[in-house]
């Protein structure tokens, strides 16, 4: 008995041990010491194209890649090896490659640009499935780590599909693997880009399409469907069959019901669209990624920025909403709304003013002298500053002496750092928000007018920060927002009531609504008739030259949430398959590679840059983590993968760190927004500097020379 009970202790003492070990090391296998030693340590050699996609097995003692040479390789990535070469038998890029959980790693799923799906036995090297149910581009598959035998695929046809390995699937004129038609809500040419299932909540899909919206679906209320395909679907090309589908899809069956969705967006984006569609860009999602507690979602938003939602606490987005005084959200409702201190309030989007053919002024007037009050813009006030901890306060002079220098990055920066250390602070929050108004990067006028809502809840009394709120409306183009908010501003602070700024602001509001209402009248009296004779000669009737979105997708996107935190200095513009990740147990980082060949790792609470590394000479497509380990393999337009760990502390330098991080970003956000045509020469090598297509602040600075593709 007593040898019993000591076997017993002694296993149950092993076994705490090795849980403790595996825990301690999951917990800090990415510290920041590790992320400051992060360089290159090995090139794994093999494809002959580019690697479009990595996937770790479960385990981490495995790395797959898929290629434009439509193969897949499986590499030991800790001996450097290569294991197992998959001729795919696919025909077109390969955009995905998922390990099937449950499957000791014996089966691989692909999705390829040849609209169709493989699986494999990997040990036995054959096809076991070829779905091709899809008439577009397979962009991304996901599993979930707990469902065995299922996946998800995502294509440009607007479908997301389920697969469950244990029910044969065969191909045939009707396919009844559909989860989600994109097509019955966000009309003919939507598009699905990406998805990701959520790690510890299974049910939860996250969907990425060609706009700025991300959509998280219930797969629990929601049944699969089928969709009807040509007769001789067999014999006809995937664009016959992806148009049949489309003008089919009206008549197809609906299996979304209204509480299935939710939706998030950054809040300036909605009506921020057209603006970028004149500049020739295009938002779309092209990847997400929940974190590792299944709390967050983190979307690449090519054309914009990095965005990151809270799916547990989502929050609305900001217009003005200030004691009382409700501006609704856009989309919500169409009628001029009363708020219960008897102002009148408006919709952005409808009765705002907005006119789709302006475009944001310049961003580096708005603290000009005629423009803001007297003295020195981030004089600190006694009433609103919080007694900060020396260290903070240290920060924040420095911060502001950055600021004065216009180095406005660089003052973004270390506010950041501040505020994390003081989030009570509220001048913190409005010397950042003058900082992004001067930085005017893409969404840094909606970040501010964020600020400015968290300084005033934080001390209501903060004129400036009121202030700025208004400028902000105005900039935004919420320009009857900005003259309510304005006003009650007047109402609540007489004594600035006839400043020169607050004078020139109210005429410039006013001059914009004027403006507006005029070109709203001269649109409402335009030849309706000679409209529908042009749709007429073309061929095409109005409702099917644009997208028309149902009733339903309208309702979903008015309710909207916002995004918790952004993060910048990349470029997403050239390629839709580029990753955003998390590294480190708690996703204490984020990963995202960049069309200049550099890859950004964030701090995931400052939001700022920690270190770039140059990854590739084109562009860096693909960041994936290790599961266990500080590994990190990435890949991009050349034909390697390459493996990051910490390297040793033995005084050498990484000579592929990128040793300013600000000018890289600065370059990345300049070539983001410059004219197609450069950015097309540069990537062919041409040595063309890089300049804003608009009239924003960057424009005023003198071209950067982004390092060349």
């Amino acid at each position: 008995m007593d040898w019993c009970k000591n076997v017993v202790k002694f296993c149950d003492q092993r076994e705490r041990r090795e849980q403790f070990g595996t825990y301690f090391q999951r917990r800090l296998h990415v510290t920041d010491e590790f992320i400051a030693r992060l360089g290159l340590e090995a090139e794994l050699e093999g494809h002959g194209g580019c690697v479009n996609c990595l996937e770790w097995n479960g385990k981490g003692n495995l790395l797959a890649s898929g290629s434009d040479d439509v193969q897949i390789i499986i590499w030991d990535p800790f001996r450097r090896k290569k294991l197992t070469t998959l001729h795919t038998g696919h025909h077109g890029n390969i955009f995905s490659v998922k390990f099937l959980p449950n499957s000791n790693d014996g089966t691989i799923a692909s999705g390829a640009g040849d609209h169709k799906i493989h699986t494999y036995d990997v040990n036995a090297k054959e096809t076991t499935m070829v779905c091709s149910c899809h008439s577009g581009r397979v962009k991304r598959l996901a599993v979930a780590p707990n469902v065995p035998f299922m996946f998800w695929s995502a294509a440009e046809d607007g479908l997301i599909m389920q697969y469950d390995l244990r029910t044969p699937h065969q191909c045939s004129s009707v396919c009844n693997s559909v989860l989600i038609n994109l097509l019955n809500h966000a009309g003919r040419n939507a598009e699905a880009k990406c998805l990701a299932i959520n790690p510890l909540r299974p049910e939860l899909l996250a969907v990425g399409a060609n706009d700025p919206f991300v959509r998280l679906y219930d797969r629990r209320m929601i049944s699969p469907t089928t969709i009807n395909y040509p007769p001789d679907h067999s014999t006809r090309s995937p664009w016959e069959r992806h148009n049949y589908i489309s003008a089919h899809s009206e008549t197809e069956e609906d299996n979304l019901p209204p509480g299935c969705a939710t939706y998030f967006v950054a809040g300036h984006l909605p009506l921020k669209q057209t603006d970028y569609r004149k500049r020739y860009r295009n938002l779309a999602s092209t990847f997400l990624s929940f974190s590792p507690d299944g709390s967050e979602l983190l979307a690449n938003l090519g054309g914009e920025q990095i965005y990151l939602f809270n799916v547990v606490k989502p929050q609305k987005p900001k217009t003005f909403d200030l004691q009382g005084f409700s501006i609704p959200a856009y989309g919500v409702c169409k009628d001029t709304c009363f708020s219960s201190n008897g102002y009148s309030t408006y919709l952005n989007g409808t009765t705002n003013g907005l006119t789709a053919s302006r475009v944001i002024p310049d961003a580096g007037h708005l603290f000009s002298s005629s423009t803001e009050f007297s003295g020195n813009l981030l004089r600190d006030n006694s009433k609103y500053h919080r007694h900060l901890s020396a260290k903070a306060e240290a920060i924040k002079a420095k911060a502001n002496e950055k600021f004065d220098k216009q180095q406005y990055p660089v003052a973004i920066h270390l506010y950041n750092e501040a505020i994390y250390l003081h989030p009570e602070a509220s001048i913190l929050y409005g010397n950042r928000a003058a900082a992004f108004m001067k930085r005017g990067w893409d969404g840094d006028l909606y970040a501010a007018l964020r600020d400015c809502h968290t300084a005033l809840k934080l001390d209501p009394e903060y004129f400036k920060a009121h202030f700025r709120l208004a400028r902000c409306l105005y900039e935004l183009h919420w320009t009857r927002e900005a003259l309510d908010c304005l006003q009650v501003f007047k109402n609540k602070f007489p004594g600035h009531a006839q400043s020169h700024a607050c004078v020139a602001l109210d005429r410039d509001i006013k001059a914009a609504i004027s403006s507006s209402s005029e070109t709203e009248t001269e649109d409402t009296g335009c030849d309706n008739k000679q409209e529908s004779h042009s749709s007429t000669e073309n061929g095409m009737s109005p409702r099917h030259r644009k997208p028309s979105l149902s009733e339903q997708e309208k309702t979903w996107r008015a309710s909207a949430y916002d995004y918790e935190s952004r993060f910048c200095g990349h470029c997403n513009t050239t390629t839709d398959i580029k990753e955003a990740n998390f590294f480190g147990s708690h996703g204490q980082y984020i990963l995202a590679g960049s069309d200049d060949g550099s890859f950004f790792i964030w701090d995931r609470e400052t939001t700022n840059i920690v270190r770039v590394l140059r990854g590739d000479d084109s562009i860096v497509n693909c960041l994936q983590p290790h599961p266990s380990h500080c590994l990190l393999a990435t890949s991009g337009i050349e034909f390697v993968v390459r493996l990051w760990s910490p390297r040793p502390e033995d005084g050498s330098k990484e000579d592929r760190v990128v040793i300013d991080s600000d000018d890289a970003a600065v370059a990345n956000q300049k070539r983001m927004n410059a004219d197609p045509l450069s950015v097309m020469l540069i990537n062919m090598g041409y040595p063309i500097p890089i300049v804003d297509n608009d009239e924003s602040e960057g424009s005023r600075d003198s071209a950067v020379q982004c390092r060349t593709s």
